[in-house]
């Protein structure tokens, strides 16, 4: 990718991606915690916990090269994304709550993904990208370019309900846009090495994502989580906002190799999570047609 996409074309599209997401919370959104505190605890331990762990042993164990385990675990902190809302309601699980697990791991990501990133580039050794970790300027841009945007969209909606309501649906398809842009930009760029890298990623994406999605329903439904939460659980913890690590990646740590698991990954989970969706909602069909004949 050219600099000027690198540096003023992702961060922008990316801000224009967290302002959506912020036009769609309100302060309360943050209250749920209160109200909901096992969901909420139980989900977020399984992403910002789990997780991790999961992609750190699906990459040593199928032995990939630095650069891409360290691009593994970027996408394994990344927090979910507004896809996740969109599955949740297609699929009847509890969209508030997805909303509220948006919110707060999008705040805790600020700290959680610089902890995760310096610790891959640290394991894994040098990545040959010139990528040297999340110092603090860059946790710094990180910051500015996820909360700061989402605090400005909040604001809109706290201002006028009305014009954010209006805002919602452009912003929403710009984002699908950038989403498909920059998952292209990203395969362009690493054109002549595409190949290699698909062939190398390609398991441990598709493994990564469905195991994602597995536990993100399993894990709630065995901590008595009701099933709407434990549904809403699922695509949050197993819908990544592959937008964001495609651009800490790129524009953060310079590194078009870096992103290209999370570019692969944003591909992959669209069938992915409807297959997911599918067969949660027809386990559960099932079950009731046995337990109410």
């Amino acid at each position: 990718m050219d600099s000027a996409l690198t540096t003023v074309g992702l961060p922008v599209a990316l801000a224009v991606v967290m302002f959506g997401l912020g036009l769609s919370l309100t302060t309360a959104d943050f209250g749920r915690i209160a109200r909901e505190p096992r969901a909420v605890a139980v989900a977020l331990a399984t992403q910002l916990v789990l997780l991790p762990l999961v992609c750190f042993g699906l990459v040593v164990a199928l032995g990939l090269s630095p650069v891409l385990a360290v691009g593994m675990m970027l996408l394994a902190a990344s927090p979910g994304g507004t896809t996740a809302n969109l599955f949740s309601h297609l699929f009847r699980g509890d969209v508030a709550l997805n909303i509220t697990l948006t919110a707060v791991n999008s705040v805790l990501a600020v700290i959680t993904l610089p902890l995760v990133v310096n610790f891959a580039l640290d394991h894994f050794g040098p990545t040959g990208e010139g990528a040297v970790g999340l110092e603090f300027g860059k946790v710094a841009q990180v910051f500015a370019v996820v909360l700061v945007p989402v605090a400005l969209g909040m604001l809109v909606r706290r201002r006028s309900a009305a014009v954010a309501d209006r805002a919602d649906r452009p912003v929403r398809i710009f984002s699908a846009v950038v989403l498909v842009a920059v998952i292209a930009g990203t395969i362009l760029a690493e054109r002549e090495n595409v190949g290699t890298y698909l062939a190398d990623v390609g398991l441990v994406v598709v493994l990564f994502c469905a195991l994602s999605l597995a536990a993100g329903y399993a894990v709630p439904r065995l901590a008595r989580v009701g099933r709407r939460q434990a549904i809403a659980s699922a695509f949050e913890v197993g819908v990544h906002n592959s937008t964001l690590a495609i651009t800490v990646a790129v524009s953060v740590l310079g590194s078009e190799a870096l992103a290209v698991p999370a570019a692969v990954y944003g591909i992959a989970m669209f069938p992915l999570a409807a297959a997911a969706g599918y067969l949660i909602t027809r386990t559960d069909a099932t079950r009731n047609a046995v337990t109410n004949p």
